[in-house]
C-alpha cells in the first residue's frame, strides 16, 4: 500500500537501491508497493522481477515533476497502463516540454495529485489527491465528498540516516552550495519507511483514505513475462519464411566461403541452423545480415567481431570474416540452449559512417520499435569527493588535497569529515542516464512497453534502462560500433587510387597471412597507425614474440589484456613460445586442448574447453560458467550449482583435488579479462588489412590515418612516420591544401584542419573559392577574394600558407596590415581589370628559421619543417641511435629523446611507476622504464627533449632503458620574444 517509492534511479534525489526498498518493505511489514521514480522508469521492471523472487506484489508507476515541482504521481493498473505512462514521458522528452500541471486522459492509469492541488479542478474518475502523514490534520477538515477522492501518500526516498546525503545530492543536482538549497528543492525529512502498523495508526481517524488506497491497489496487477524474447519476432512476417530465407542466404555464402563439397563445414552449418531455429534466433541473424547488406550496398567497410564470429552461419552470411572452423571456435560460445542471457553481434563501422547506419536502421525498422540502448553513469571515487567538495564551497586546492592526499592532517575538519562520512554510501550511485556505446534494440512490441525513452542530443530515442535490464527481460541488442581503424583502411584505398591510379582490394584478407613482406613488417613491429597493434605495449609484445604469422597475432591480441598480463601469464606465454620443450602441462587434458597456446589459457574459449574436457561439463554449461566467472551474469546462484558439478565430476574421474582447485583458480582468473578467440581473430584480421596497406602504400596509409584523426598517438607521431617513410611534409598552402591532409606523389600537404584557431568556415571558403575561380595570384588577390579578418590572415601568413607569393613572412605581414588595417574587406566579385596599389619599399627584413619553428609549434602544435631536436640548445644526441640499443644490453648509456607518451602503473606495493615512449633524432622509437624511486627524483614533465641515462635491458630481443636519471634539455629561445 505504499504508492510512492523512490529508488536511487530518482537521480540525485533518492538514496535507496532496489534491494534496499525490498528490504525496507519486509522490515516494515508491507507486501505491496509502487515504484514511482522521478520522470523515469529505469528500475521498474527490475524492481518487479526482484519483488516476485521475494514474494512481494510490486507495481510500476512514475512521479512526474517539472524541475523541483511535483506535478502528479502515476500508477499503472497493468502493462497497458505502464505503456501509457512511458509513452507520455517519452512524448514530453521528445518535444522537450516540461510536465504540465494536469495529467492527460489516461485509460489504465491512476493519477495522484499533491494535497496542495485540492479544489484546483474537478477530479476525473482515475484521479485522486494524496495525503501525506504530515497533512492528516488538515485532511480531517475536508468534506466527505472530497475525502472519497483522497488516498494515503507516504513517499519513501531515503533512510532516516541518509537525509544529509539526500541534501548533498540535491545540492549537486542544482549546482548550489548546500547552504543555498531552498525548501522546495529537498524532500521532507519524513520520506522514510514507516512500519505498516504505525502508518495505519496515523490514518486511523481517516478510514476512507485507507479504504481508497487499498481499493486502487487492488485494481492493479502486473504479470509481465520475463522469459520470452522481446526482439522483433520475425524478419519476413513469419517464422517459416525466416527459416527458409536464412537457409538460402547461408547456402549462397557457404559456396563462396567453403565450396560446395566441404562436408565438415556443411555439418557444422546444419547444426548451427538447427540451434538457431530452435531458439528462435533466425530473425536476429537476418536483421544483422540486412544491416551488413546495406553497408555493402553503400561500399561501407565493416568488421563483424566478438562472439558472433564463433558462428559459421555468420561467416557464410558475410557478417564476419573470421572462419570459426579453421580456428576451432565453438558455436556454443555464441549461442547455446542453456545460455540464460541472449548473445549479440558486434559490428564495427567507420567512425564517420556509423551515423548513416543508424539512420538506415531507424528508418528500416518501425518508429517506436527501435531505440539506442541506455546506460547509467555512476558516482565513482574521485568524482564523489570533487562533487561534494564543491557543494561545501571548498577551494580547488583543498579538494585536490582531499583527493590526492586523503590522510593529510589538514583534511581533518568538520566539512571533510561530513564528506568522508557519506563517501562509501554514495559510491556507485547512479548519477545520470546516458547512452550505451553501441547497443541498438529492435523490438516486436512498442518499446514503451518496457520503459520510457529519453531524447538526448544525438537525436535518437534512447531506453532509460541499461544492458543488464535488457538481458533480464529478454532483449538481444545489436551492437553497432565505430572505430577509426576502419576509416584508415577505406580512405587509404581511395587515396591510393587518386594518387597512384592503382585500385586495391582489402577483402579476402587470408591472402595477407602468407605475404612475406607483411610478415617482416609485423616481426619488426613497424606498425604505427595499424589497428590494435600500434601501442607501445603491443609493439613490444610483437617484438618479444617475433610475431610474423596470423595465429601468433591472434594470441597477442588476447594476452595483452590487463588480466592476463598482470597475472604473469603473458610472460609465461612468451617464454613457452620461444621454447615449447619447457612446457609442463598440469594434466594431459591441457596438452590435448591448449597445445596451440602452450597450456596457457589465452582465450575465453579455453576456459570452456578445460571446463568441458577436464571438468566434464557440457559446452553449454561451460559457457554459462565462463560468463558467470567474467562478471557478465548477475545471478550467482547457478554458479554454485555448476561449481559443485565440476568438482563432483573431477572427483569421479579420480583427479587430485589440489590440481582441480588450481585449474578452477586459473579459469576464474582468465575468464574475466581475456578476449574470446573470435574477438582476437577479428582484430587480427583488421590488423593485417592495415599492415598490408602500410607495407605497400606507407605514405597513402599515413595520410589516411591523419585524415581519420589518428589512433593511439597524436598527429605529430603520424607526421613523423610519414616523413620517416619517405614523404616530404609540406605546410598548409592556400593554393594546394584541402581541408584535411593531401598527398601528391610523395609531397604531403597538411590540411587547414591542423591549424589551431583558424576558423573552419574560412578554411572551406579558401578551397571553394579556389576551385571556382582559380589559384590565388598574390596577397592582394587573396585578401580581395576572401572575407577574412586580419587575425585569420596573420595565422595563414605565420604558418607559411601564403609562401606561393615568394615573399617572406614579415613582408607579407606588412602588406596584410596595409591592405586590411583601415577597413574590413568587402565582398568583391571578379573584376574586369586588376589594378595594383602602390606598395611601400621596405628595407631588407631579417628571417630566422627558429621563428618558423616556433610559429609551427604555436599554430600546429609541433615542428613540421624541422623537429624539436632542431630547437635544442645542445647538439648532443646521445651515445647512439635507438636502433642500436639492443647491441648494448646491460650497459649504462645516455640517449636523447623527444617525449611521446607515458603510461602509469602501480607496483605490488602500490607505488607509482611509469613507462615512457620517445622518438630519437632519426625519428625512431625507444621505450623507457621509470621505477618508483627514480621517478620521484627524476619525473617526466610532459612534452620536450629529454637527456636520459639508464641501463639497457633486452627481453627476447626487445630493448628498453631502465632509467637512472633524466631531465629536460633546454631549448633555444624564441627570437620573437627577444
Amino acid at each position: 500500500m505504499l504508492l510512492n517509492l523512490h529508488s536511487y534511479f530518482s537521480l540525485r534525489f533518492g538514496t535507496l537501491s532496489l534491494q534496499d526498498l525490498i528490504s525496507g518493505m519486509r522490515a516494515g511489514g508491507y507486501d505491496t508497493a509502487v515504484l514511482t521514480d522521478i520522470n523515469n522508469s529505469s528500475g521498474s521492471l527490475d524492481f518487479i522481477k526482484m519483488g516476485r523472487e521475494a514474494g512481494l506484489n510490486l507495481l510500476a508507476g512514475m512521479e512526474f515533476r517539472a524541475g523541483d515541482q511535483l506535478c502528479f504521481v502515476t500508477i499503472a493498473k497493468n502493462e497497458q497502463g505502464f505503456r501509457e505512462i512511458n509513452e507520455y514521458r517519452t512524448k514530453l522528452n521528445r518535444e522537450n516540454r516540461a510536465t504540465p500541471a494536469r495529467a492527460p486522459e489516461f485509460e489504465q492509469v491512476f493519477v495522484i495529485y499533491p494535497f496542495s492541488r485540492i479544489n484546483t479542478f474537478q477530479l476525473r474518475d482515475f484521479e485522486y489527491i494524496g495525503i501525506r502523514p504530515s497533512e492528516r490534520t488538515r485532511a480531517q477538515l475536508l468534506e466527505r465528498k472530497l475525502l472519497d477522492r483522497c488516498v494515503i501518500l507516504a513517499p519513501v526516498s531515503f533512510r532516516r540516516a541518509d537525509y544529509t546525503l539526500h541534501r548533498q545530492l540535491r545540492a549537486i543536482d542544482n549546482n548550489l552550495l548546500i547552504s543555498q538549497l531552498e525548501r522546495e528543492q529537498v524532500a521532507a525529512e519524513d520520506e522514510v519507511f514507516v512500519a505498516k502498523v504505525k502508518l495505519m495508526q496515523l490514518f486511523s481517524e481517516l478510514p476512507q483514505l485507507l479504504a481508497n488506497t487499498n481499493r486502487i491497489i487492488g485494481q492493479c496487477s502486473f504479470s509481465f513475462d520475463f522469459t520470452s524474447v522481446k526482439n522483433k519476432a520475425t524478419f519476413t512476417d513469419n517464422r517459416y519464411d525466416d527459416k527458409e530465407l536464412l537457409h538460402k542466404y547461408c547456402m549462397e555464402g557457404f559456396a563462396k566461403r567453403y565450396g560446395r563439397n566441404d562436408g565438415i563445414a556443411a555439418d557444422r552449418i546444419q547444426r548451427e541452423l538447427e540451434i538457431i531455429e530452435n531458439l528462435r534466433f533466425s530473425s536476429y541473424f537476418l536483421i544483422t545480415d540486412d544491416i551488413c547488406r546495406h553497408a555493402r550496398s553503400r561500399s561501407f567497410y565493416y568488421v563483424g567481431r566478438g562472439s558472433g564470429a564463433n558462428s559459421a552461419v555468420a561467416y557464410c552470411l558475410g557478417i564476419t570474416d573470421v572462419d570459426p572452423i579453421a580456428l576451432n571456435l565453438p558455436f556454443e560460445r555464441f549461442l547455446n540452449p542453456k545460455r540464460k542471457s541472449p548473445p549479440d553481434f558486434d559490428v564495427d563501422f567507420s567512425w564517420n559512417e556509423r551515423d548513416e547506419m543508424y539512420t538506415y536502421i531507424f528508418n528500416r525498422y518501425q518508429t517506436g520499435h527501435t531505440a539506442l540502448m541506455g546506460a547509467m553513469s555512476t558516482f565513482r571515487s574521485r568524482s564523489i569527493l570533487r562533487e561534494l567538495g564543491k557543494v561545501y564551497g571548498l577551494p580547488k586546492a583543498e579538494i585536490d588535497r582531499l583527493v590526492h592526499e586523503p590522510e593529510h592532517m589538514l583534511n581533518k575538519n568538520e566539512v571533510t569529515n561530513t564528506i568522508l562520512s557519506v563517501y562509501n554510501r554514495m559510491a556507485d550511485f547512479p548519477n545520470q542516464r546516458t547512452i550505451h556505446a553501441s547497443g541498438v534494440l529492435i523490438s516486436e512490441e512498442p518499446l514503451t512497453c518496457y520503459s520510457a525513452m529519453d531524447n538526448p542530443p544525438k537525436g535518437l530515442p534512447t531506453m532509460q534502462f541499461d544492458m543488464y535490464v535488457a538481458e533480464d527481460i529478454g532483449f538481444e541488442k545489436f551492437d553497432i560500433l565505430s572505430q577509426r581503424g576502419i576509416g584508415h583502411i577505406k580512405d587509404c584505398r581511395t587515396i591510393v587510387r587518386e594518387n597512384l591510379g592503382v585500385v586495391i582490394d582489402t577483402d579476402n584478407p587470408k591472402r595477407f597471412f602468407e605475404d612475406d613482406n607483411i610478415a617482416a613488417q609485423l616481426r619488426s613491429a613497424n606498425t604505427i597507425g595499424c589497428f590494435y597493434v600500434e601501442s607501445p605495449a603491443m609493439r613490444q609484445l610483437l617484438t618479444k614474440l617475433r610475431c610474423d604469422d596470423y595465429l601468433t597475432l591472434v594470441a597477442a591480441s588476447s594476452i595483452i589484456r590487463p588480466g592476463v598480463a598482470s597475472s604473469g601469464m603473458m610472460g609465461e606465454y612468451i617464454r613457452r613460445h620461444h621454447d615449447p620443450s619447457t612446457v609442463a602441462y598440469p594434466h594431459p587434458v591441457f596438452k590435448e586442448q591448449l597445445e596451440e597456446t602452450y597450456g596457457v589459457m589465452v582465450y575465453q574459449e579455453d576456459v570452456m574447453k578445460i571446463a568441458n574436457a577436464y571438468g566434464g561439463l557440457d559446452m553449454a554449461d561451460a559457457d554459462v560458467l565462463r560468463r558467470m566467472m567474467s562478471g557478465k551474469y548477475r545471478s550467482k546462484d547457478h554458479l554454485i550449482e555448476i561449481e559443485d558439478k565440476f568438482f563432483s565430476n573431477c572427483k569421479t574421474k579420480g583427479y587430485d583435488e589440489k590440481i582441480s582447485r588450481e585449474v578452477w583458480r586459473q579459469m576464474e582468473s582468465f575468464a574475466g579479462y581475456s578476449f574470446n578467440k573470435a574477438h582476437s581473430a577479428s582484430y587480427a584480421v583488421e590488423s593485417y588489412q592495415s599492415l598490408f596497406l602500410k607495407t605497400y602504400y606507407p605514405l597513402e596509409f599515413m595520410v589516411a590515418v591523419l585524415n581519420n584523426y589518428g589512433g593511439f598517438y597524436n598527429r605529430k607521431v603520424y607526421v613523423n612516420e610519414a616523413r620517416v617513410s619517405g614523404g616530404t611534409i609540406c605546410l598548409p598552402c592556400v593554393n594546394q591544401s584541402i581541408f584535411n591532409t593531401l598527398i601528391q606523389g610523395k609531397d604531403i600537404y597538411l590540411g587547414f584542419d591542423c591549424l589551431q584557431n583558424l576558423e573552419g568556415r574560412l578554411a572551406h571558403r579558401i578551397i571553394t573559392e579556389r576551385e571556382r575561380n582559380g589559384a590565388y595570384q598574390s596577397m592582394g588577390d587573396f585578401v580581395k577574394r576572401m572575407q577574412a579578418g586580419l587575425e585569420q590572415v596573420i595565422i595563414l601568413i605565420r604558418v607559411g600558407a601564403l609562401r606561393f607569393t615568394g615573399l617572406g613572412k614579415k613582408e607579407l605581414l606588412w602588406e596584410a596590415h596595409l591592405l586590411m588595417s583601415r577597413h574590413k574587406p568587402a565582398v568583391v566579385g571578379m573584376v574586369l581589370f586588376e589594378t595594383e596599389s602602390r606598395k611601400p619599399i621596405l628595407p631588407p627584413l631579417e628571417e630566422d628559421i627558429l621563428e618558423d619553428y616556433y610559429d609551427e609549434m604555436e599554430l600546429i602544435g609541433f615542428c613540421v619543417t624541422g623537429t624539436l631536436f632542431d630547437l635544442a640548445k645542445s647538439d648532443y644526441r646521445g651515445d647512439m641511435p635507438s636502433k642500436e640499443l639492443h647491441l648494448h644490453e646491460g650497459k649504462t648509456v645516455r640517449v636523447v629523446g623527444d617525449f611521446i607518451c607515458e603510461k602509469f602503473v602501480k607496483t605490488k606495493r602500490r607505488d607509482q611507476m611509469k613507462f615512457g615512449t620517445f622518438l630519437d633524432a632519426e625519428g625512431h622509437f625507444f621505450d623507457t622504464v621509470h621505477f618508483p624511486q627514480t621517478l620521484v627524483k627524476y619525473p617526466l614533465r610532459g612534452a620536450g627533449i629529454y637527456l636520459i641515462e639508464g641501463k639497457v635491458i633486452v627481453e627476447y630481443g626487445c630493448p628498453s632503458i631502465e632509467v637512472l636519471r633524466c631531465a629536460k634539455m633546454p631549448l633555444k629561445p624564441d627570437p620573437r620574444s627577444e
